[in-house]
């Protein structure tokens, strides 16, 4: 797929970069379809600059951007597609895989569904031993679940909220025209960008075959953090208003500050 650039944030070096890092490249020198440009986006760690630079990508063109700004996953993001030439990109996690059959079918599906701007893969979430836990985004094929079978509506959205941006293809500029990722939502920035996206009729179209492998849970990653870390969980009080958040935030453009606070008797 010439004219799209997958975008890889990642912030340090430590047992999980080097445990997965290999595979999500070699997910993408698998590729049926090449993308034109990979594009690692990292902070400057010295140990980690070391490990992008020594790095065997074979054939692959990757360009590494440092990125001294907001190192959080959607700071990365963003500051990533500011530097994306490519109509399209994608967004891997460094611990995630495509499937080889991914961009081909994105290719295709582009073909017939023109004026589609964010095509969702259908996930497979597995545990850290690959084990299969289950499927996301794959509810807009379910009956009477969106409007339009296949995409994914604000409606069917406020209702149901579990989906992934994780290996989606995305135009730029329509990611750019509504501000990208909003960096004040803790835990459903995800959601609060889809319910964005739909809100301003943007189309979302989930490809009916699996295109992505997703750790879910990992040790050490955010999520696992907002569960188990001491310093950063999140109890169901906050999960609930992150939630709520979104629903009412989408509306608005801008990037505004948030804050939970506690109730208190």
């Amino acid at each position: 797929m010439k004219d799209i650039t997958v975008i890889i944030p990642i912030h340090k070096l430590d047992q999980n970069t080097e445990t997965y890092f290999p595979n999500c490249i070699e997910s993408i020198k698998t590729q049926n379809s090449q993308p034109q440009e990979v594009m690692i986006v990292h902070t400057n760690d010295d140990k980690l600059v070391s490990y992008l630079n020594e790095f065997d990508y074979g054939d692959l063109n990757v360009t590494k951007i440092l990125n001294e700004g907001d190192t959080t996953f959607t700071g990365q993001v963003n500051y990533g597609v500011e530097n994306v030439t490519t109509k399209w990109f994608s967004v891997l996690e460094f611990d995630d895989e495509y499937s080889n059959i991914w961009f081909e079918n994105v290719e295709k599906y582009m073909t017939h569904y023109d004026d589609v701007d964010i095509f969702l893969p259908l996930v497979v979430d597995t545990n850290e031993e690959g084990e299969f836990l289950s499927f996301t985004n794959e509810a807009v094929w379910a009956m009477n679940f969106s409007d339009n079978m296949g995409y994914l509506d604000n409606g069917c959205l406020l209702r149901y909220p579990n989906f992934q941006s994780s290996g989606m293809v995305i135009n730029k500029e329509k990611f750019e025209e509504i501000d990208g990722f909003k960096t004040s939502m803790k835990l459903t920035f995800v959601y609060e960008f889809l319910l964005r996206a739909t809100y301003n009729d943007i189309k979302v179209f989930t490809i009916p075959k699996v295109g992505y492998k997703h750790v879910n849970m990992r040790n050490g990653s955010l999520f696992w953090d907002y569960r188990f870390d001491d310093n950063l969980r999140i109890e169901s009080e906050e999960a609930k208003f992150w939630i709520e958040t979104a629903k009412k935030e989408y509306f608005f453009t801008m990037d505004r500050e948030i804050k939970f606070e506690p109730e208190t008797e």
